[in-house]
């Protein structure tokens, strides 16, 4: 269900006070973490009442429906990041339109998005995406091959490696849900030694952000906490 314009600004408010008062704990800057509202499941007039709400940063999963939403906000100074699962048939899509991609897991895709960035915008950043609890269910290259594949990554021209991404396993309290995040954070340290340009880790939801950030998430990805429950069809 739809929440309303207030509603949604309230909502946003209070995750930013969430992620201010994780950063403070943590010893970061409130400004060291990106919030990234994931509109996937609403429509455009959510993301009205966000940038009303001065959210510039938005995140989606469903190619068709996000196209949509990229063409009703043009010359909106809006960044739009693809945080879904990417095959193939997507690439071009999201070379094409979007300033972000979270969920690059393989040399594949990499490779596509490259030859199909338009000559004419900026590089695409780009983010590796780990599976960092080992679930068969969930997309993301293992911890061993990250490395490999982000010196690949970084190789190429028209993308821009920045870092890595992770959806880590539920888990109930702060205490159990650092675990995952502190192995992340460590793949992503062990990383930027190696490859040059990494400043970014992308991880947290609406029910970990402050266990990521303080396991040094710098982008959190949050849909519920703002836009509320989707309603699936």
């Amino acid at each position: 269900m739809l929440q309303s314009a207030e509603q949604i600004a309230a909502n946003l408010a209070t995750v930013r006070q969430r992620i201010a008062a994780a950063c403070e704990l943590a010893g970061r800057a409130a400004d060291s973490v990106t919030l990234i509202a994931v509109s996937k499941g609403f429509g455009p007039e959510a993301i009205d009442a966000a940038t009303a709400a001065g959210q510039r940063h938005f995140g989606e999963s469903y190619l068709q429906e996000s196209l949509g939403k990229i063409a009703a906000h043009p010359g909106a100074d809006l960044t739009w990041h693809f945080i879904g699962p990417m095959q193939s048939n997507k690439t071009r899509a999201v070379a094409e339109h979007f300033d972000w991609a979270h969920s690059v897991d393989r040399l594949k895709i990499a490779q596509r998005l490259s030859e199909q960035r338009p000559a004419q915008r900026p590089p695409l950043n780009v983010c590796i995406q780990v599976n960092v609890s080992g679930e068969a269910s969930k997309s993301g290259c293992m911890p061993a091959e990250a490395l490999a594949l982000c010196e690949a990554v970084a190789a190429m021209p028209n993308l821009r490696l920045r870092g890595l991404m992770a959806v880590p396993a539920p888990a109930v309290g702060a205490d159990a849900a650092r675990p995952p995040f502190r192995r992340l954070f460590e793949l992503y340290q062990s990383v930027r030694e190696r490859v040059a340009g990494i400043d970014t880790l992308s991880a947290g939801m609406s029910g970990d952000l402050e266990a990521a950030i303080m396991e040094g998430s710098t982008m959190v990805r949050i849909g519920t906490a703002i836009f509320g429950t989707r309603e699936y069809r």
